[in-house]
């Protein structure tokens, strides 16, 4: 199983790698994300010099400002915060639309030809799981590297090393495992395109929408609330986030790191599970 696993991820990868145009959207997205919306939406631009043709004082201004940003988490700027919540959005959307590939396989007639060959449908299913798993999380290490570029961009808390940087691809790792799993297992369910993508608008957009990937969970209603905190990427965002703004855990800090982790870890392994299962139904020769 593992080399049939192995040579099916290979095909995948190299057809990505022979055409770098189809990285540049994710990459494009990213910077998008972080150099506008993480500029031009930032809240601590919302706060006036002026109200009703009275200045207002420069140290009120900045007490309005620190305000703000304390809100954040502890966050030097809301690049700094908002960088998780892109690599999140970015990692979700690749491992989603990576499943046209898949689509397509099926179109050409490829993958019945799988099917009818004597390979196990649980190589087909993780190989598709494991090519968008690469593609996502090369994309979420170039978004982070970009978040370091762009100007006043991601601050890093003192301390922050090797043990912090392994702890925030782990925590992209298994959120990004957990949704490659169900994005597959749709992709192999579905038998054209445009299906495939009506899914992942329906789901990805209001998933992350409904997580604290973009705006802190205090500044949500109390019934969005309850959903954002049991959303995987709200859990992975503060994981990063914690790592990233404190550099150096103190052992309450490394609890809810540990607790996070656990979070992230069962839902990898559930979802696995679940979209094997629906991909097994699907995995048949026509």
């Amino acid at each position: 199983m593992f080399e049939d696993t192995l040579a099916l991820t290979n095909r995948f990868l190299k057809k990505w790698i022979r055409n770098p145009a189809a990285m540049m959207p994710g990459l494009f997205m990213a910077i998008f994300w972080l150099a506008l919306f993480g500029s031009s939406f930032n809240p601590v631009n919302l706060v006036p010099t002026q109200i009703g043709g009275t200045t207002l004082s420069p140290v009120l201004v900045e007490q309005i400002k620190a305000a703000i940003t304390s809100v954040f988490g502890g966050a030097a700027n809301y690049i700094t915060f908002l960088t998780a919540g892109v690599i999140t959005f970015v990692v979700i959307i690749n491992a989603a639309y990576g499943g046209i590939d898949i689509v397509l396989d099926r179109q050409l007639g490829y993958l019945n030809s799988l099917l009818s060959a004597p390979i196990s449908r649980a190589s087909i299913f993780f190989s598709g799981v494991m090519q968008n798993f690469v593609k996502a999380m090369f994309i979420a290490l170039l978004t982070f590297i970009v978040g370091f570029l762009l100007p006043n961009g991601l601050e890093v808390g003192s301390g922050f090393g090797v043990p912090n940087l392994i702890g925030i691809f782990v925590a992209f790792g298994l959120l990004t495992f957990g949704f490659s799993c169900l994005f597959t297992s749709l992709s192999y369910s579905v038998k054209q395109v445009d299906s495939l993508v009506a899914i992942v608008n329906f789901l990805a957009f209001p998933l992350v929408f409904m997580s604290s990937a973009i705006f802190p969970l205090g500044n949500f209603p109390s019934w969005l609330k309850g959903i954002a905190e049991v959303n995987p990427i709200t859990t992975a965002c503060e994981t990063v986030r914690l790592l990233v703004v404190n550099g150096n855990l103190s052992p309450e800090r490394l609890s809810t790191f540990a607790g996070n982790m656990l979070y992230l870890v069962i839902f990898a392994v559930a979802f696995a599970m679940i979209g094997y299962l629906i991909a097994r139904r699907a995995l048949k020769a026509e």
